[in-house]
Formats: C-alpha cells, structure tokens, sequence
C-alpha cells in the first residue's frame, strides 16, 4: 500500500522540474512512510511513497525494467493478492525476478500482456505505468474502486496522484471548486469521476486511461453484467462459503503485523471467524480492534438504525475465535478535538460532514496503526449481499431516486439542506441534480429480459449500491486509514463474490426472511449464534449530548469571528439556531448541520479554495 503521484508533460523538460516532482510526493508521506523515490525524465516523472507490506527489504519504487526500444517504469498503489500464481506463470513465459513483491509481478505482467494484464489481477490497486517504447502513461484502477486515483488533463500531458492533494500541489492545478464540485459534495450520489475540484477527475473503477502525445483515451474493462444465476440455493450458499474462505485466505499475506476490524456485526465478525480459523492452523492467534464510546453501552438508546449496542456482539466473537482483542474507547473530547478534525479533512481533501463517523475512524485507525499495519474490514458486505435496512423497505426501495436518500428522507425529513443559505441552494438545485444523477445510474444497469419487475427492481437496487454507495464508504475508509499509514483491505469487494452474488436472484439473496441470507447461512459455522441472528447495525455514533454541547461550542467562536467565506455556503441564522437547541434532545439533522458547518469552516482555512459558484 502506497502513495503514488506524476506528472506527463510532452513539450516541457521535467528534468528541470525535481522540486515539483519532490513536493507532490511529499504530500503522500502518510500513505507511505516507509520510502520515498522518484523517477525523472525528460517527458515523465514519477513519485512514490512506500507502506511497506510485501518482501520488506525488495519492494522499493519506482521499478522500472528496461527494453531496448526505452525503459518501462511503475509507480503502483495497493495489493494483487494473486502476485504467487502470476509470477509463476510469468516464469513459464521466460520471465525473471528480482524481488519477492507483487510489485514487480504487475510490472512483468504488463510487459508480457501490455493492459490487458488487468484481466489477471485480483487485488485493490491503483497504478501508473510510463511505457518509454512509446512515451505513453497507462493508469489504471481496480475493478470496485478500492483505491483512490484522481488525474488533471494539463494542455500537454496530465498530472496524477492517489489523493488529490498531490495533484494541488502542482502549480498547474489551481484550488477552483465550482457549483459541480459542490452540488456532488452535498447530494452524496458519487457521480462517476466526480472530484470535488474543478477539472479534475476520478480515473473510474474498472477503467484505464491513457496519455500520450495524441491525448486522452479510456477504456472500461469490468462492469457488472447480468447473467442468469443456474445454481440452486444449497450450492450457492456453498459457493459463497468457498469463495469466503478462499478470500480470506489471500487478504491475509503480509510480511506485517494483521488484524480485523470487528464491530460484533455479521459481516465483520464473518470475516473475524474466517481468518481466525486460517491462522490458527499456522499456530497463529487473530487481532481484532473495535471502536466504542464511553458509557455508550450502559446507556444505549435504541434509534432507527440500531436497534442494539455492539460491545455484547464484540465480546461474544472475540471469546469464540479467541482472538487478542482491543477495544479502542473515545469520549466527546476526543471525537470534537478541532484537530482531529482538520486531521480527517486533511486526509480527505473534502469537507465530507459526516463528524464523529469520520473522527472516531480515525482515531480507531491510529491506534490501530500502533499494533497492526494491515487490517481486514467488512465494509460492502451490506451492498453486496443487499444488507442495508432501505433494502427491505417498500417505500425506499420503490421511491423514483436513490433508495438511501429516499430513506433517511422518510426518517429525518428533508431538511439537510436548511443549513446552506438561500441564494446557494438557489443557485446549486440539487434535487434536480440528485434526480439526473438517478436517471444516468438507472440507465447502465443490464437486465435480464425474462427476469420478474421485483427481480429487475432489486437488480438496480443492488448495481446502485455496488457502483454508487459503496463508492463513497470505500473513500472513505481508505484515506482515514492511509492518513496514518495503516492498509484496510476489504475481502467483500473481491470481484469473483460481487460478480457471483449481484447474479443471485433476490429471492434468493432473502431465502430465509432475513437480510444477507446468504452470507449467514454460509458463515454461521465460525459465528456466534446471536451475532448470525443479529439485525444489522451500521458503523457506531456517539448518543452522548457531550458530543452536541461540543459542536455547539465551537460554532459559537466561529459566529463570533464573522467568517465571511464560510457565509456565502451556510446560513448564519441557522447556525445561530442550531447553536442554542437544547444537546439532549437534538434532532440527528441539526447535529449533522453543526459537524457540516466545522467542517467547512476548517476545510476553508486550510485549503483556501477559490470559489466559483
């Protein structure tokens, strides 16, 4: 796992341009404490900063190779849990290797295969190749999006980077954010490509681009296509169990310290029982790290969206795979330290408002770090085995728009948006954007001509979650954990399972009357019976008023300094109403609209962006 950056300039010496190069690497240090290189030439120049995971001592970039026609350089970005296989495979084509890393199996796969090598990678990455035979770049990223990669087009070449806070720190990005940038930043429907920062995009999942001297050109090479599901219910839950473990097993190779992130849900806790058994038969005990809040259990109240506390669930895992466990405690002065926050900002480049869901992540993710530097989460579970509570509601499921704006619309209201000032929603329309953005997604799901309209329904269902939803979590669990140099790798987003289950009817997704039926029936054997029975429960959130008083607090010094720019977003009597309802009884929506405001006033002063709105 690293930071990877560079820059393609074809009527420029960028040999003259190392400290620019330099700076943009830098700015990836946290993604990559463990080495720093650069490679320089008269058109290309590469960065990368190294996490160390994969033969420790081998895997130092830039790796090039070189041919007699020019050199063939890599700067790469993630995990190919497959690299064994490949590189043996490789050998059988004449192949030779340096190193241990799957680093130079990618490179060597290019060699022999050009892009298509992507047709041969399991694993999350995200990875820049300049190719000196034909002075091209060739990027390209994983199939589910797991690692970041954004790229701006220059007038003659392109910059790119992990973050985009690489790519700013070239002189040819400036700091624009216009009404685009804003209306996706605030409508939460992760539009393909969409970067918060004028001209500058995502490279999207599955896709590779490439630049060379004729321009720009993409090329998607996975999607989700439908096909007809043939096995029956036993031997599909088998399958799944098979693919699980199999899973699992890859996404524990590492050369470092592992753990689960295990949150007493069926999804992590499936993921806890599975690498526990692995490692036992090596001798081996399983970490596993949760995240709670102080008093939170002995005071828990049940909301719409959870019905019971986690630390029960927690223990009873850890206790059957006897696991090492840790619980990682955090109270309000923790979740509202302003520079936790600017921390999580930073690591974002987005003032994302989602408060102590993004703080407390990261700070579970720090002291992680302290113990562990690869950790297996069951994030996308939920969107692959359609586990979400909007799932299974009638209303969301059937409303004309995202089925997880439609429900927390039933749930809270309508007023997210009350906090932004007249004129800007004005101006912004987002409920018109939500609405195009709708249509276009709707729009590239494949169906099955002879497939009932629940079937069909739920088809699209399950693509918006896959190609939409799980989009913006896997963001956002990736730059909270490379802030501090730990790896998260997600064995449900292993394209084989989320290819075969988006396959499965949803009948059968639901056999037995339960959300994420499959996954239950082929994980209970390394689960407590209370947690495969457990309803599904989303990340935690504090209940404690503490955490409200905090945030209201800290608006008041921001009212109070008359911050002028943070005021052509929000509106300043909404703030000032928010800042004196009563912390006990605070609407969800208002604490959310306080967390928004900070994160905006921070993300201004930081970033100092120029507005176009």
């Amino acid at each position: 796992m690293c930071g990877i950056t560079g820059w393609v300039s074809f009527d420029s010496d960028l040999t003259r341009q190392h400290a620019t190069i330099d700076a943009m690497t830098e700015t990836m240090a946290c993604r990559g404490p463990d080495g720093s290189g650069t490679y320089v030439r008269t058109h290309a120049a590469l960065g990368h900063r190294r996490l160390a995971i994969i033969d420790l001592p081998g895997g130092t970039q830039p790796m090039t190779v070189g041919t007699p026609d020019g050199d063939i350089a890599m700067v790469y970005s993630g995990e190919t849990y497959n690299f064994t296989e490949l590189r043996a495979e490789l050998r059988t084509l004449g192949h030779t290797f340096r190193t241990d890393s799957d680093t130079e199996v990618v490179l060597h796969g290019y060699l022999q295969w050009g892009d298509a090598v992507v047709d041969h990678l399991n694993g999350m990455y995200a990875f820049a190749i300049w190719d000196g035979r034909d002075d091209k770049l060739v990027m390209i990223r994983d199939r589910m999006g797991i690692k970041p990669f954004y790229y701006y087009p220059t007038r003659d070449g392109v910059l790119f980077g992990s973050e985009p806070k690489a790519i700013l720190a070239n002189p040819l990005a400036p700091k624009v954010v216009d009404a685009d940038g804003l209306r996706e930043l605030f409508a939460m429907t992760k539009a393909p490509g969409w970067s918060l920062w004028k001209d500058m995009e995502e490279v999207r999942p599955g896709t590779i681009v490439t630049v060379d001297r004729t321009g720009l050109r993409t090329r998607t090479y996975w999607k989700l296509d439908a096909v007809a599901h043939t096995d029956d219910q036993s031997t599909t839950v088998d399958r799944v169990r098979e693919l699980m473990t199999d899973i699992v097993d890859r996404q524990l190779i590492s050369d470092v310290p592992r753990c689960v992130l295990l949150s007493g849900g069926l999804d992590s806790s499936a993921v806890t029982g599975l690498a526990a058994a692995r490692l036992a038969r090596d001798g081996e005990q399983l970490r596993t790290f949760s995240v709670d809040f102080l008093h939170q259990e002995e005071t828990f109240t049940p909301d719409e969206m959870r019905d019971t506390p986690d630390s029960p669930f927690v223990r009873e895992v850890a206790e059957k795979v006897r696991s090492a466990h840790h619980d990682v405690m955090l109270d309000p002065a923790d979740l509202t330290d302003p520079a936790v926050r600017r921390a999580v900002i930073r690591a974002r480049d987005i003032p994302a408002g989602l408060g102590d869901m993004d703080t407390s992540l990261y700070l579970l993710f720090k002291a992680i770090r302290a113990q562990s530097t690869v950790a297996l989460s069951g994030e996308s579970a939920d969107e692959v085995f359609g586990g979400y509570r909007w799932f299974h509601d009638e209303t969301a499921v059937n409303a004309d728009t995202f089925p997880w704006l439609a429900f927390r619309t039933a749930q809270t209201g309508d007023s997210r948006f009350d906090v932004f000032n007249a004129d800007l929603r004005d101006r912004l329309n987002i409920p018109a954007y939500i609405d195009a953005q709708y249509r276009a997604a709707v729009a590239e799901v494949d169906q099955l001509p002879d497939a009932s309209p629940v079937e069909q329904r739920m088809r699209t269902i399950c693509h918006l979650h896959l190609t939409r939803f799980v989009r913006m979590l896997l963001d956002r669990k990736d730059r909270a954990s490379m802030a501090v140099g730990l790896e998260v790798r997600v064995p449900f987003c292993d394209h084989r399972l989320v290819e075969y289950v988006y396959n499965t009817p949803w009948s059968m997704k639901t056999f037995d009357g339960r959300e994420k039926s499959l996954l239950r029936h082929a994980t209970k054997h390394v689960l407590p019976q209370s947690v495969a029975e457990r309803v599904k429960s989303p990340y935690p959130s504090t209940q404690d008023p503490g955490y409200a008083a905090a945030l209201q607090q800290q608006v008041k010094e921001v009212l109070s300094d008359g911050d002028d720019r943070l005021f052509e977003l929000v509106d300043r009597s909404y703030v000032h109403s928010a800042a004196e309802v009563d912390p006990t009884t605070m609407p969800g929506d208002v604490r959310n609209s306080l967390d928004r405001v900070l994160d905006l006033h921070h993300w201004l002063d930081m970033y100092d962006p120029q507005l176009q709105l």
